[in-house]
């Protein structure tokens, strides 16, 4: 049986394959956060089943006492619901890292030689596909239920531009909660107590001008108000170039001062 020598001035004529750009360290952990869908399929119970409460309950319950009529409050209230169901899913990139933490997966990932935030824009990648998914179940069951985006498929895919934008900028709140907090529950808990007064306290189910002049006024400012009127104009084809800025402005402020913190709070632990 023979056997092939290789010399050592051989292997020091080979080229060393390049190392991979942080882009492709991206797409590996994103990857993995579509491999986590496929493995973990009963995570996707949360994220349709709480949307759907809240599109039935609030449009047959709620519907005739707020606009008149179910068809009617629906046309106002889909909107909103797709706004406030990228806000609370968000959550789920704090829960999900502070679940890696706790399991020693990150201390792997600082050991190796990749783009330091590529685990992060995994878990990114896992909120895009939840935004998505969850917006498309919405919308098919608005569908169903009568609701008519006036814009049409136009509109629709620019509105779900926009959520997935929104949904990028507020990840980074939770990713920061995660990295500091090593309970998944706690994320939980800490992260819809900082989410329920915004988005409550907006125009996605009620009209400001109903509300008590103190409350309309924090209301008519509140971020996810304007998200909301950006997102029911372009639905509806009304939307203007300061209404989509203004629902951009609180993403692209989040994204911009939290994500340095992201890694400087991941390097140093």
């Amino acid at each position: 049986m023979s056997t092939t020598n290789i010399s050592p001035a051989t292997l020091s004529n080979v080229a060393r394959p390049p190392q991979p750009s942080a882009f492709s360290n991206a797409l590996v952990f994103g990857w993995r956060a579509v491999l986590k869908f496929k493995h973990v399929p009963e995570q996707l119970f949360d994220l349709i089943m709480t949307p759907l409460m809240f599109t039935l309950l609030f449009t047959f319950v709620f519907g005739g006492a707020l606009a008149g009529s179910t068809s009617d409050y629906l046309q106002f209230f889909l909107p909103g619901i797709l706004v406030q169901t990228v806000v609370f899913n968000s959550v789920y990139s704090g829960m999900g890292l502070s679940t890696d933490l706790s399991k020693g997966l990150f201390e792997r990932f600082r050991s190796l030689p990749i783009w330091p935030l590529a685990p992060f824009a995994g878990l990114m990648v896992g909120d895009v596909l939840r935004h998505i998914i969850a917006g498309l179940i919405i919308l098919g069951v608005g569908l169903v239920l009568g609701y008519r985006p006036e814009a049409g498929l136009v509109g629709v895919v620019a509105s779900f531009a926009l959520l997935i934008a929104i949904g990028f900028g507020v990840g980074w709140i939770f990713i920061v909660l995660g990295l500091l907090i090593r309970t998944p529950m706690t994320v939980m808990t800490i992260g819809f107590t900082f989410i329920f007064p915004l988005v409550f306290a907006s125009n996605i189910m009620v009209r400001p001008e109903t509300m008590p002049s103190w409350l309309e006024a924090f209301v008519v400012r509140n971020p996810v108000s304007h998200m909301t009127t950006a997102l029911r104009g372009l639905m509806a084809g009304e939307a203007t170039s300061g209404q989509v800025l203004l629902a951009l402005a609180a993403p692209a402020l989040l994204t911009l001062v939290l994500a340095p913190v992201v890694l400087w709070l991941y390097r140093r632990n």
